[in-house]
């Protein structure tokens, strides 16, 4: 797994969370583009907010999401870069959010679209390395179909 990887992640998400929290207030938004604010919202629950207030069960997940990557990690170098990479992106933004949740008690969140919930660098991580872990997942699916 490419470590640096996994730390460039926590530095650019922990850094953008840092500017917006330190420049704006909760509930504060700013047009960027058309369909794209920056709105400074810390969420205290899951995807979409599902499970608020459920701060320590997602601390316990995402401690033993990092500590099962980390005892795994040797069996991990060996798999596809698919599953390399989804590791490795899922992982990095796991922590960023990690991070958030002991200190604050919540996800700091920015990214506004009127298509999705407001997000942030590490949920975009998130996302990335579970799409690269499915398509992991078909392309050895196809290639058992296939023999």
């Amino acid at each position: 797994m490419p470590y640096f990887i996994i730390l460039l992640i926590i530095v650019v998400d922990q850094l953008s969370k840092f500017l917006v929290s330190s420049n704006f207030t909760q509930g504060d938004s700013v047009r960027i583009f058309p369909y794209l604010y920056i709105t400074y919202v810390r969420n205290v629950g899951a995807a979409f907010g599902l499970l608020a207030n459920y701060r320590w069960l997602f601390v316990v997940l995402g401690i033993l999401a990092v500590a099962l990557v980390w005892y795994f990690r040797n069996t991990i170098k060996q798999q596809s870069k698919f599953v390399r990479w989804g590791i490795t992106l899922a992982i990095g933004g796991t922590i960023g959010n990690l991070i958030d949740r002991i200190r604050i008690g919540a996800v700091i969140d920015f990214i506004d679209t009127p298509i999705f919930p407001i997000f942030n660098a590490a949920d975009m991580t998130i996302v990335a390395g579970v799409v690269l872990l499915f398509w992991e997942v078909l392309i050895n699916e196809r290639k058992k179909l296939g023999e």
